[in-house]
């Protein structure tokens, strides 16, 4: 399993695992000129933009230490130009974190739902 496989599936894992949790999925890999937010979706009164970080190995840290302040700046921006482009959306937002970790064999071992993890959201 390369990397782009490894990110398909750690995105349909985190949707399944997101609808489980309530969470309606508005819109997946929304891409504008300042780069990509994985999914789009609302919880209870909250309009999320999701980052989803999957790994198949911890030898260089867990997914969601993965995520780097400029990495988090670039969602924050991503997820302003949504909201300016996008009409009729809730008032409150956040961006939130999906970690998955998968074994060698490609199953799932871990998964871990961080809600406001970036902050400037």
């Amino acid at each position: 399993m390369n990397r782009r496989d490894t990110g398909i599936l750690g995105e349909k894992l985190a949707k399944n695992f997101l609808k489980k949790r309530g969470y309606h999925i508005w819109e997946t890999n929304y891409r504008c000129p300042e780069g990509e937010i994985d999914i789009v979706a609302k919880d209870k009164d909250f309009l999320v933009f999701i980052e989803v970080r999957t790994k198949k190995s911890l030898e260089f840290g867990s997914p969601e230490e993965s995520i780097t302040p400029s990495k988090m700046g670039k969602l924050v921006t991503v997820a302003s130009r949504y909201r300016q482009t996008h009409d009729n959306l809730p008032p409150l937002w956040r961006i939130d974190v999906v970690a998955v970790e998968l074994n060698q064999e490609g199953k799932l071992s871990r998964i871990k739902l961080i809600e406001n993890a970036v902050s400037g959201a």
